[in-house]
């Protein structure tokens, strides 16, 4: 740190010597001795001069140096930390690129590679409170599952539901993985990881990851053995061929030489955790080197000289000191009053602090509330309404802004209100603004389908089931059949009930479906 430190505008300082000449030259014009020594005697100027001792001590000269002084080391910018950006958090941005081949069923690492990828997961963010993970899928398509959140329990919950069966596409494709990881950290100011959890990668891969660039560095975590395992694809079922069971190996060599051609870290899974404090080790290196490398700007601290420099600007109002304290007493005494003191806390934020500024700060202390009170700006106005739950009211917010992100806001959050038309309308209109956007096409198509299943529930409802209401079935074992009633509404309540109870895995399905129908030529 210390040896960091230097001056972001060094030209200032020379205010400093300009400020020690001054109190040179009004001392030396002050002086009787000096102006009369040419002139009269020295054993005789010490008997002529009356009150020696009164131009020693502390002059209005030596606080008016001293003031220039210290402003201009606060304009001189004294720095020694670099600066996050705005909004970001401290904590450098992870992506999990996950494998979802079939080959991540086999069973060479219990209980499955896929599964033990999972808990590998889990002790990742364990060590990583607080910090923003994004989650993506790939095998012959690549796909987004959860967007950067701190929300570790969130990216558990999906984690858990991921299965090699929900890939829409059968196959590998790592380099079509690398490119929608990096378009999921593109807007991200802060160097982010991509990790990628893999049982291998295919040749064809190795000119995608030689081009990437960038701020963000890729790590890849071969999965499985060198002995290899059969690959489960069902309860005492294998991936079988001709010659019998196949037995999915992990090529650590071919690997390593991956590694070495891209200049990419690369490892191998570890029973321990081991592997995992290598993972976390080189993500905060990596944020390290690249802030000493000028990513980010260094942190200005002259700010802070301006609390004794506006202690030294009291001393202009020397001439009744004992008013000015009696008045501060007031002050601090009717502060202090029962009722009063957080009614001055917060005056006294306002005026340092804008509303947005105050509402930032309630919103990262998870105050949403409190934060939505404060917020001016009605983009964050509503995004903290929408984190309270408060959905209605953050439509409003969002709808005084016409922009493609306040559309796709709009969108979410009547989602939410399950007023899927009006959502949809909404993700349209985001995307005449920003055809390309992924999210919104993805949460559109979302939409567009479960309106669609909807309908078809509701025909279906409307022709109701076969049977007639309270009418008598009987089984076929003979004249000892057993009869029972058959409730309409009953059956069309659980009808609707198993519609609606769709698992995390199924979701995601889907989801990866529609999106690989829709980049479909």
């Amino acid at each position: 740190m210390i040896g960091d430190f230097h001056f972001l505008r060094p030209w200032w300082l020379i205010v400093i010597p300009a400020a020690l000449v001054l109190v040179l030259l009004i001392s030396r014009r002050g002086d009787a001795r000096t102006r009369w020594k040419d002139m009269i005697a020295p054993h005789l100027l010490d008997r002529l001069l009356i009150d020696r001792e009164s131009g020693r001590g502390w002059q209005p000269v030596h606080f008016i140096a001293l003031f220039l002084a210290l402003g201009a080391i606060a304009a001189a910018g004294p720095t020694w930390q670099r600066q996050r950006p705005p909004f970001v958090e401290d904590k450098a941005p992870l992506a999990l690129v996950i494998d979802l081949s079939p080959t991540m069923d086999a069973i060479d690492i219990t209980p499955s590679r896929l599964e033990r990828v999972k808990l590998k997961v889990q002790d990742i963010l364990k060590r990583r409170p607080g910090a923003r993970t994004a989650v993506f899928v790939y095998a012959g398509s690549a796909h987004m599952v959860l967007p950067l959140t701190e929300d570790a329990g969130l990216v558990n919950t999906y984690v858990a539901a991921l299965q090699t069966r929900i890939m829409p596409v059968a196959g590998k494709d790592t380099a079509k993985a690398l490119k929608v990881a990096e378009q999921g950290l593109a807007r991200e100011d802060v160097p982010g990881t991509m990790l990628f959890l893999t049982d291998g990668v295919e040749p064809g891969a190795l000119d995608a990851f030689k081009r990437q660039g960038g701020n963000n560095e890729i790590m890849i975590l071969g999965v499985g053995t060198a002995e290899g395992g059969p690959v489960k694809t069902g309860e005492g079922q294998y991936l079988s061929d001709a010659g019998g069971r196949i037995l999915a190996k992990l090529d650590v060599e071919q690997l390593r030489r991956f590694g070495r051609d891209t200049g990419i870290a690369v490892a191998t899974i570890t029973p321990d955790d081991s592997d995992i404090r290598w993972i976390t080790q080189r993500i905060r290196t990596h944020l390290e080197a690249k802030l000493a490398e000028g990513q980010t700007h260094w942190r200005d601290a002259g700010w802070w000289l301006t609390i004794p420099i506006a202690g030294f600007g009291a001393f202009w109002f020397r001439r009744g000191w004992s008013v000015q304290w009696a008045v501060t007493a007031l002050l601090a005494g009717g502060l202090l009053l029962p009722g009063r003191a957080q009614a001055a806390d917060i005056d006294f934020i306002g005026m340092w602090l804008t509303p947005d500024q105050q509402g930032r700060l309630a919103f990262e202390k998870g105050d949403y509330e409190k934060a939505a009170a404060h917020f001016a700006d009605p983009m964050w106005r509503g995004v903290a309404l929408y984190r309270a739950g408060h959905f209605a009211e953050a439509v409003d917010a969002f709808a005084q802004v016409r922009s493609a992100e306040s559309a796709y806001n709009q969108g979410n959050t009547l989602a939410h209100l399950d007023r899927l038309d009006d959502a949809a309308a909404s993700y349209r209109e985001a995307l005449k603004s920003r055809p390309d956007w992924p999210e919104a096409k993805a949460n559109l198509a979302l939409v567009e389908k479960i309106i669609a299943d909807r309908k078809e529930e509701e025909k279906e409802q409307e022709q109701g089931p076969n049977l007639k209401p309270d009418s008598v079935q009987f089984d076929n074992k003979g004249s000892k059949g057993e009869a029972g009633k058959v409730d309409l509404a009953q059956q069309t309540a659980e009808m609707w009930m198993r519609n609606i109870q769709v698992t995390p895995t199924d979701l995601l399905a889907r989801k990866f479906a529609i999106e690989a129908e829709g980049t479909k030529p």
